[in-house]
């Protein structure tokens, strides 16, 4: 099976074309697709493109190229036609022949890269060490992560990365709230996790700083002055200062509380089964903005302002002028991202740079591009910002500061919680060791939480509800690894049968099994897809059509009790097959599948 059925046919269709019309037309143009379920056929092709060159009725055009491919291409067994749509009925025995080519295929519809394959970089996660992870981190994760994956499963070298933002103003607001209200404590002493720990400390400091502004408005202060007039905020910024400064004590500060913050990101990081090939972090990058920055002002691409600051006019781009350095000479993001994009390039020979973060940045990213291409960064422009939207809660949206986010961590152990019970609910954990439920339910929950959070299309806003990601029925995680377990089960019951290999080859496919192979067979055209078009969603949701098609099938058709040997051979290599397509499906996707449930 050399060439797929979208050439054969494309091939074919194009052949017709110039036999009847004396038209030539590339396969390349020709776009076929799965034909709908209230007609019959396979593949249905859309004659509209050729009417005027026949000067003939779209469907008597429809019924000459239909006629013509089953005369002329032997894979085509008969046709119908709907106006200008040309439906067309694939023989059965074509199907028998790619299910063995997907069998015997062991990465099937993945490509491998190698030494000609570009490199791209995917930069992900993006965290503050001044609080843990939350619900927008877990997606922003997973989205990363995936895409890393398919991206490699498109025959790319990708880099995984993620850059700290560990220092500003945000960090110094939890150093100064331990150092004043915290009494010493440490997640040692408190058996609290760092990350945890830091994040209650900017909570504080929030609470404290509204408190101070409110008694300052009391007094007579507009809310804008009394911010300014803040003490609380003043050694904030003080703060800051000293630490640009690298003044002993507050550098020593700041690195213990961020050691304990990246011991606690570490174990959400490998709970939730992401990882990075290269951490970068502000601490070290901002510099290198900063000297970029200032070389842009002795060229004139920034200019400074009386107060001292610097930056960037983009007006004549059609955006406006952009802070780039604060008049006391501290940075901005924007600064950071430079000296990152910098180093990162002197690190790799990055082909392409993917930053996944979400669409409250467009902006951020529409100059950050430009001001990278007038620094004189060839690659500037050519940047891609993966804009995903936010992720809210049936209640609504989040804020740090308020301490009212879902915690990363709670938020998985409620899945896993919740997974275990829904299972012994339904009796899916009958008869297991404690350990082995301990083990589906860590595997279903966070399987849960991930599909329902990557079946989304990214780009747009979505409401994340616990209770409706854990079903065992429906567009869920679980529903596809109960059917992986359940193929799984009739595998081994086969294996444990079986005594010698059968061949299946001369077997015709009937109308249940055909639907299932055809859906195998697309998989490689939504890998490739999905990493054209930067979308997990694409892969979620063909995962759940395949195991919607082989659930009917395996309603339908019988597999272990089938009678005739070869045909019994062919239903359990289908089933194979398809349970390695999910189990390749769902690694892009970050999820693991259980073999027993």
């Amino acid at each position: 099976m050399s060439d797929t059925l979208d050439a054969i046919i494309t091939k074919g269709v194009s052949n017709a074309v110039k036999a009847l019309y004396e038209l030539e037309v590339s396969p390349e143009s020709i776009v076929p697709q799965a034909t709908r379920k209230e007609f019959e056929g396979n593949m249905t092709i859309v004659v509209f493109p050729w009417v005027k060159a026949a000067r003939k009725a779209p469907e008597a055009v429809a019924n000459e190229i239909g006629q013509w491919l089953v005369d002329n291409e032997p894979i085509v067994e008969k046709y119908n036609t709907v106006k200008g749509f040309l439906n067309l009925v694939i023989r059965s025995t074509y199907w028998n022949g790619v299910l063995q080519t997907i069998a015997s295929t062991p990465a099937y519809g993945v490509k491998a890269a190698d030494e000609h394959s570009p490199l791209v970089m995917v930069e992900y996660s993006s965290p503050n060490t001044n609080k843990p992870l939350h619900l927008g981190h877990v997606r922003n994760n997973l989205l990363g992560y995936s895409l890393s994956k398919i991206l490699a499963a498109c025959g790319n070298k990708v880099i995984k990365t993620n850059i700290v933002n560990d220092r500003g103003i945000h960090i110094c607001k939890s150093m100064l709230a331990w150092e004043k209200w915290a009494n010493g404590v440490t997640p040692e002493s408190t058996g609290i996790k760092g990350d945890h720990l830091i994040g209650d400390c900017y909570v504080a400091f929030d609470k404290h700083y509204k408190a101070e502004v409110k008694e300052l408005m009391s007094q007579g202060m507009t809310q804008e002055e009394a911010e300014a007039a803040s003490p609380l905020m003043q050694e904030a910024r003080e703060m800051l200062r000293k630490w640009e400064q690298k003044d002993p004590h507050v550098r020593s500060l700041w690195q213990m509380m961020n050691e304990w913050v990246y011991a606690g990101f570490d174990e959400t990081y490998k709970r939730l089964g992401v990882s990075f090939d290269k951490i970068y972090y502000e601490s070290d990058t901002y510099l290198e903005g900063k000297a970029k920055v200032l070389e842009g002002l002795d060229k004139g691409i920034m200019y400074r302002k009386d107060d001292g600051s610097v930056w960037a006019d983009l007006s004549s781009d059609g955006l406006d002028q952009k802070l780039l350095l604060r008049s006391d000479g501290t940075s901005v993001y924007m600064t950071q991202d430079i000296g990152t994009a910098k180093l990162r390039y002197q690190d790799y020979p990055i082909d392409k740079m993917i930053y996944v973060v979400g669409n409250e940045q467009n902006y951020h990213f529409q100059v950050l591009s430009l001001l990278l291409d007038k620094l004189g960064f060839k690659w500037g422009k050519d940047l891609v910002h993966f804009s995903y939207g936010m992720v809210e809660l049936p209640e609504g949206k989040m804020k740090s500061r308020e301490g009212t986010v879902v915690d990363a961590d709670d938020l998985m152990e409620e899945m896993v919680n919740t997974a275990r019970q829904v299972s012994q609910e339904l009796g899916k954990l009958d008869g297991l060791t404690p350990a082995e439920i301990e083990d589906i339910a860590e595997t279903v929950g966070l399987g849960a939480l991930k599909y329902f959070l990557l079946k989304v299309d990214p780009r747009k806003n979505m409401v994340f509800n616990p209770k409706e990601s854990i079903d065992f029925n429906g567009n869920t995680g679980p529903f596809i690894q109960y059917t992986y377990a359940r193929i799984c089960s009739v595998l081994r019951r086969a294996a444990e049968a079986a005594k010698e290999a059968i061949d299946y080859s001369a077997v015709e496919p009937g109308e249940r099994e055909v639907t299932v192979i055809q859906r195998l067979a697309d998989f490689p055209a939504v890998v490739a897809e999905a990493g054209r078009t930067y979308s997990p969603a694409l892969i979620a949701n063909y995962t759940y059509e395949l195991v919607k098609e082989y659930n009917q099938f395996y309603h339908d058709c019988k597999i272990l009790s089938e009678e005739d040997a070869a045909r019994r051979a062919m239903r359990l290599q289908l089933s194979l097959a398809t349970a390695k397509v999910i189990a390749t499906a769902t690694d892009l996707l970050g999820i693991k599948v259980p073999e027993r449930m």
